[in-house]
């Protein structure tokens, strides 16, 4: 693969390292965001037109569907016949693939490209993308996956990669209040956190919520609860990620109760309590503050 030319839409948090680590690779990036936000090694250009114009690729990392669809009308009569456009947002199913059949309409190839491993693993380059579109547009963006992640998985056709970080997420939501709801009970049974730990990481309990990113502090490895809870991956973006699970849901038909539990719970937190601007994780200071009756 030789030095792209590539567009990149919406420079925050995750998208300003994820360009400049391609700019780092060699190839040439004009990265435009609506904040006026720049990343390192990125031309800023003045708006979403010309950041695809003549591009060989155009990647978006944006806040939500709503956002997706506006940006991707203004993108996609800019872009080249057979070139690329990979969005990394999290949006709900029904917008990726609206936008997917919009550029193929127009003869570009469309993934959709959720990632996994938050603002530290786009600095270090260890994200974790899940892909969908066809198999001609995942061959044509898994080098540049390569270069911003460690791994890639194509999961299907357009939405795909949507459906899987969704179900991933109310997976890691429901865990992560499962987890922190055992914390508060173990303390008020008087089980020393460490030995619940020394426990449920080598039980039938284990979850990636407890073994890799414990709530509780100065428990298991470093984890944003031994920061302050300062967020890795923030209260309101996995509200934001339990409403798209279950807007997925209600589409599909799906009985998913305890997906809208962790959903109304972490509106609670996020909304009414001292959720917001906190890592998700801090669900444990929550629960230890309340009793039986909330």
């Amino acid at each position: 693969m030789g030095e792209l030319t590539i567009g990149f839409i919406g420079l925050g948090n995750m998208g300003a390292p994820m360009a400049a680590n391609l700019a780092k690779a060699g190839h040439r990036l004009r990265g435009y965001d609506v904040a006026g936000t720049s990343a390192e090694g990125v031309e800023q250009v003045a708006d979403i037109a010309t950041a695809a114009a003549g591009a060989d690729v155009v990647i978006t990392m944006l806040p939500n569907g709503a956002i997706l669809r506006k940006v991707a009308a203004k993108l996609i009569p800019h872009m080249s016949e057979g070139s690329l456009f990979i969005d990394c947002s999290t949006v709900d199913v029904e917008s990726a693939r609206e936008t997917a059949d919009a550029a193929q309409k127009a003869g570009i190839l469309a993934v959709d490209a959720p990632v996994s491993g938050g603002i530290g693993g786009a600095a270090a380059g260890t994200l974790t993308f899940m892909a969908g579109g066809s198999d001609a547009a995942f061959a044509r963006a898994e080098p540049l996956f390569d270069i911003m992640g460690q791994k890639a998985v194509h999961c299907g056709a357009p939405g795909a990669g949507q459906a899987a970080k969704i179900c991933n997420n109310m997976i890691l939501g429901v865990t992560m209040i499962a987890t922190c709801e055992a914390f508060a009970l173990a303390d008020k049974l008087g089980l020393d956190r460490q030995k619940m730990f020394d426990v449920v990481s080598t039980s039938s309990g284990y979850s990636w919520s407890m073994n890799a990113y414990c709530p509780a502090p100065g428990v298991g490895p470093q984890s944003p609860a031994d920061n302050d809870y300062k967020p890795g991956f923030a209260a309101e973006l996995m509200l934001k990620d339990l409403g798209l699970s279950q807007q997925a849901a209600a589409l599909a038909d799906a009985d998913t109760p305890m997906g809208a539990l962790a959903q109304a719970l972490y509106a609670r937190f996020v909304e009414e309590e001292d959720g917001k601007g906190m890592d998700f994780s801090a669900m444990l200071p929550r629960f230890e503050k309340r009793g039986r009756d909330g």
